[in-house]
């Protein structure tokens, strides 16, 4: 099983929110943004402020792969 994140990051340019805006709005950790870029997991208080960054449903940025 797999998450993806492939859905947040095409709508965070979408929206114009970059890594630089994120890490200057203190909206997530440097580390969360690591690991969604490398597709490991993250809390869900993560997906939660990214969903209220970017006005959206966590399915907008978040995707299961069955392996």
């Amino acid at each position: 099983m797999s998450i993806k994140y492939d859905k947040l990051f095409a709508l965070m340019k979408e929206k114009g929110l970059t890594s630089y805006k994120i890490r200057q709005e203190n909206i997530i950790s440097q580390g969360a943004l690591t690991s969604l870029r490398a597709g490991k997991s993250v809390t869900m208080e993560t997906i939660e402020k990214l969903c209220k960054a970017l006005q959206c449903q966590p399915g907008d940025i978040v995707e299961f792969v069955d392996d």
